[in-house]
């Protein structure tokens, strides 16, 4: 079975729910506790094994391209001034040279596009895709636990991790329906974008984490527009599914929505308080803060 060894990182969106804050900076460089969003899903990707890091940028995300390389200036005056600690910690989330590779979705044409911009990068081979949007707290890297799971499930089938929310919510979100188990993970049998309410097949949400295999490719590049006239990565692993197996995962750990403000803000509590430099400190000021505007 083919190892998972390329991660797709769709990073051209605009950000708009953050602005002012994202007019002049990627929302994906917003930072959760002292790491960009971003550098939290490259890291969780890197903790999975993966060896070759896609990106899939737009206008105005050079400094995402610029995070992942060296800074030369900015080492040597860390040096210069014995500031190793700060040092070593550059040094763990630098990937290695010709790790990483840039492609640009030149027109916002819906996730499906971007994903379907990195072919030539992935080749013909499976890859994961992770949603820069989503952060995912696991002892064990969500991604990691997915790609044991796909191990499971056989050649030429298609992981998408899931979780559970309470059945008045599914319309808010894209919904599986639950076949038959296989190893940790079960069987899609249909996958919904926002359901009308009562009418969900299952209380398993998709969660931007997906295994796919290459032949997605060649159905993005004939899919028609979808919602909100995009080419809907969804829409596709519809299609593909009439040939292939796809199959849901629930995986360990807690999501954080950080295309939301209160998403986002939740992230920044759980990770910090996740820190055990900072925890206790941070605790205390929670209750500090949370005391004083009852």
């Amino acid at each position: 079975m083919q190892r998972i060894r390329k991660a797709v990182f769709p990073v051209a969106g605009l950000g708009t729910r953050f602005l002012p804050a994202t007019k002049a900076m990627p929302k994906e460089m917003l930072t959760v506790v002292d790491r960009p969003v971003i550098q939290h899903v490259v890291d969780e990707a890197r903790a999975a094994g993966i060896e070759h890091l896609i990106f899939v940028t737009g206008r105005g995300k050079a400094v995402i391209e610029d995070h992942f390389d060296r800074a030369y200036e900015l080492e040597a005056t860390l040096a210069a001034r014995g500031k190793k600690a700060e040092l070593e910690i550059l040094n763990a989330a630098q990937p290695g040279a010709g790790e990483t590779s840039f492609t640009r979705q030149q027109s916002p044409l819906g996730l499906g596009h971007a994903v379907w911009c990195a072919r030539d990068l992935v080749g013909n081979e499976p890859f994961a895709v992770l949603l820069p949007d989503v952060l995912v707290l696991a002892k064990k890297s969500c991604l990691a636990q997915m790609i044991d799971a796909h191990r499971e499930t056989g050649e030429k089938t298609n992981l998408i991790a899931v979780e559970e929310v309470a059945p008045d919510q599914t319309h808010q979100y894209g919904v599986v329906g639950m076949g038959a188990r296989k190893g940790p993970a079960f069987e899609v049998t249909s996958m919904v974008e926002k359901p009308a309410k009562g009418t969900a097949p299952s209380n398993n949400i998709v969660t931007g984490r997906y295994i796919l295999q290459p032949e997605i490719f060649e159905v993005l590049e004939k899919q028609e527009r979808g919602a909100g006239g995009e080419i809907q990565l969804t829409d596709a692993m519809v299609a593909l599914a009439k040939t292939q197996k796809f199959y849901g995962f629930n995986f360990e750990g807690t999501t954080y929505d950080c295309g939301s403000k209160l998403g986002f803000l939740a992230a920044n509590v759980a990770f910090g308080l996740a820190r055990e430099d900072i925890a206790e400190s941070f605790r205390s000021e929670l209750k500090r803060i949370t005391a004083g505007s009852k």
